[in-house]
């Protein structure tokens, strides 16, 4: 991924990513992924517990009290799990053992932390002289010199995520969406307090994205309370350990579990609902969900789950709530198995708030073209919805890879707020805000540039008579000199017995 203003990379999230590519070996990256992140995890955790302890020592309080550190939402780790003794067995043939071992030791002390730490650092293919090397840059980096070890640990967790999904490609999508689109979804959605919910959570960057605007706009982040599940169990612990490293506590339920098959959160009416689910997922419904009360819209096709996610999330929204997710752009006009018909009655049912058509390339793992959806329970502008065509926004960081700039974000975010407003002017090629009646006449149809025109070009101050004179004048110089190529390659293939 290139730097630019939009990418967190400073030289710390460097320093551990070439860590990462040293310690991989012939591993590929899904698998020393979880050696990586696992041990921003530790040291993180033994950062805060440090921290922690000195305090305590300080104040000639009993610095192995338990409650001591839970009360301040401080993890507590035990003596044999301590980075001085992991950082002392850095080049000792055990290493991987020790880690391992630290690993169980927390989570024995840590009910929240169960079963969710990587313990897979004693196996032969990990090169333990490479292990030892990464752990002496852990213990070697001086975390004053780049902000506090939460903020830096959290951002070095995310920008290798960010680096594995470009690694491993299409398999990213279980665990990684581009952070400027969980970004454009926060904050058009501003959920600054009350329930958050992703179904389909991944490494749970739609919490953090939701949790860090909170804080930025000098809000506590106690305010807003996680929920959400995941189907894939690593990707799970993923989630749990980017959680934990902010200090986010979630009910990710149980364990690991199909949100179709299985919701761990039934009861549940969420104010803020965010997420980016499989796209186009096929053989979904085996028919035992037929009859399910959450697709009051339609039962949809079991070949393609879009309108399953989408009526899921309507199911789990409060009577204020609202959801900004992702979906692949067939969504936007498939008629297809009762797709139309399941879309007509939500648009009817007046809950869909704007549609965004995003700009291609945004994903390490798709090439397949996106748009936002964003549904309301109780909309500001009743009977309308807010277009946007943002396929021209954007930045290419990368021979493969685009991201939305700051600047295209908050230009989102405030054309959603003038429309709240009731203020908006539509801008051609760009924005339009359009009336129930109208949707219908499109067949409701949602894609933006049926809506939006196409931006107007600027009018030249040259006379149409002249402006013609000229372009007809350049075109017959283009078609003399085409001419003339022709002759000369006719020449040049007769020289060498090649007539035509």
């Amino acid at each position: 991924m290139a730097s630019g203003s939009n990418t967190v990379e400073i030289g710390f999230e460097q320093q551990i990513w070439a860590a990462a590519d040293i310690l991989r070996g012939n591993m590929d990256a899904a698998e020393y992924k979880h050696v990586v992140l696992g041990l921003i995890f530790l040291k993180y955790i033994s950062d805060k517990f440090d921290e922690r302890y000195q305090e305590l020592l300080a104040d000639d309080d009993d610095v192995e009290d338990k409650d001591a550190y839970a009360e301040l939402n401080v993890f507590f780790v035990p003596p044999s799990a301590r980075w001085s003794i992991i950082s002392e067995a850095a080049h000792k043939p055990e290493i991987g053992a020790v880690i391992d071992d630290a690993m169980r030791a927390i989570e024995k002390e840590n009910k929240r932390l169960k079963d969710i730490l990587p313990k897979n650092y004693a196996r032969g293919e990990l090169d333990k002289r490479r292990l030892g090397n990464v752990v002496d840059l852990f213990t070697n980096i001086q975390m004053i010199e780049h902000g506090g070890s939460k903020d830096i640990l959290g951002r070095a967790y995310e920008y290798c995520l960010a680096r594995f999904a470009e690694q491993e490609g299409k398999r990213a999508g279980e665990f990684y969406t581009p952070s400027c689109v969980v970004r454009t979804l926060v904050e058009v959605l501003q959920p600054f307090k009350g329930r958050v919910y992703d179904p389909c959570c991944g490494s749970g960057g739609m919490y953090v994205q939701s949790a860090r605007f909170v804080e930025n706009h000098a809000g506590n982040i106690s305010s807003l309370s996680i929920y959400g599940q995941d189907s894939n169990p690593t990707t799970r612990k993923m989630a749990l350990m980017n959680l934990a490293i902010r200090g986010i506590e979630a009910d990710l339920g149980r364990s690991d579990a199909d949100t179709f098959h299985n919701d761990l959160h039934p009861q549940l009416k969420a104010d803020f609902i965010l997420a980016n689910p499989p796209f186009n997922l096929s053989a979904w419904n085996d028919g035992s969900l037929n009859g399910d009360p959450r697709w009051k819209y339609g039962l949809p096709p079991s070949g393609n789950a879009n309108f399953a996610w989408l009526q899921h999330m309507i199911y789990h929204l409060s009577p204020n709530g609202k959801i900004g997710m992702v979906l692949a752009n067939g969504s936007l006009s498939s008629h297809s198995g009762g797709e139309g018909e399941i879309r007509k009655k939500i648009v009817e049912d007046d809950l869909v708030d704007g549609i965004i058509a995003m700009p291609a390339q945004l994903f390490y793992t798709t090439q397949i073209p996106v748009s936002l959806w964003f549904v309301s329970r109780n909309k500001a502008q009743k009977g309308r919805t807010l277009f946007i065509d943002a396929r021209k926004m954007g930045t290419m960081v990368s021979r493969r890879l685009r991201e939305m700039t700051a600047g295209d974000i908050a230009k989102i975010a405030e054309t959603f707020q003038a429309f709240n407003a009731g203020t908006l002017e539509g801008v051609k090629g760009y924005c339009a805000a359009a009336a129930t009646a109208d949707i219908a006449k499109q067949d409701y149809i949602l894609t933006p540039g049926r809506y939006v025109g196409i931006e107007e070009q600027e009018d030249g101050s040259e006379p149409f008579e002249e402006k013609m004179a000229r372009l007809t004048g350049e075109l017959s110089e283009m078609f003399k000199r085409s001419h003339e190529l022709e002759d000369e390659i006719r020449k040049r293939l007769g020289a060498i017995g090649f007539e035509i």
